[in-house]
């Protein structure tokens, strides 16, 4: 079974605190990617300085929400890897959220709702998201489209993500919780897990936007993704 056979590895890892393996460097591409992605300005170098060393080294003023959506971008792999079997709900996408907001400026706005559905409306892409009233059923909708399939494949992983992007759930933060999301689901279904790297953002973005139209763009993106942390695994002798 794939994603078991790199689940234990990871989790192995994770409890020996073995340095320079699969679980580090899935930790710190991980985090450095999906946040710069989506706007930090943080260096894979000093994301890789944070995780070792807890400590961040610059020349120039950082944001301190980069520095600290890092550290929290640490602990919701952990807790990815650590309910990796567990179905995914209602209230585990909250808790990734919550993991992910924590001790950030944003929890400290009232209105942003830290670990809960969002209250304004907000976009993707300048497109209009599900409104804020109807969150909590189109995602009770998702979750049991989603769960009631026994068995789990590629494409529905990367559907449900899909699906989840555009209704956009949370104020902020929902394309790092989503691809959270997947890189779980993956392990639990005994697929390769992947890395969306900031080479492929706009492949992936055109990929989200197209689904509908054409699917075949986000899948290879995602595949591409799969490819590059197969070299990995290869490379750390873990078979898949």
């Amino acid at each position: 079974m794939a994603g078991n056979k790199i689940l234990k590895r990871l989790r192995e890892e994770k409890t020996s605190q073995l340095k320079g393996g699969i679980y580090q460097f899935t930790q710190i591409s991980f985090a450095y990617n999906s946040n710069h992605i989506e706007g930090s300005k943080l260096t894979e170098e000093q994301t890789r300085y944070i995780y070792e060393t807890n400590t961040i080294g610059a020349s120039e003023p950082i944001n301190v929400d980069d520095i600290t959506e890092t550290i929290n971008h640490f602990k919701c792999f952990d807790y990815c890897i650590d309910n990796a079997e567990k179905p995914l709900s209602t209230n585990m996408i909250k808790n990734l959220h919550k993991l992910l907001k924590s001790n950030t400026s944003d929890e400290k706005k009232e209105w942003f709702n830290v670990g809960e559905y969002k209250k304004i409306p907000n976009t993707i892409g300048g497109k209009e998201t599900v409104a804020p009233e109807n969150v909590s059923d189109e995602m009770i909708k998702l979750l049991n489209e989603y769960n009631e399939k026994t068995h789990k494949n590629f494409e529905d992983i990367v559907a449900f993500h899909q699906k989840f992007e555009c209704i956009h759930p949370f104020q902020d933060g929902n394309g790092r919780v989503g691809r959270l999301i997947m890189f779980k689901e993956c392990l639990k279904n005994s697929i390769v897990p992947f890395i969306i790297d900031d080479d492929l953002k706009y492949y992936y973005y055109r990929g989200l936007e197209m689904w509908e139209e054409e699917r075949g763009n986000l899948l290879d993106t995602c595949l591409t993704a799969q490819d590059q942390y197969k070299k990995k695994l290869d490379y750390f002798k873990i078979t898949y």
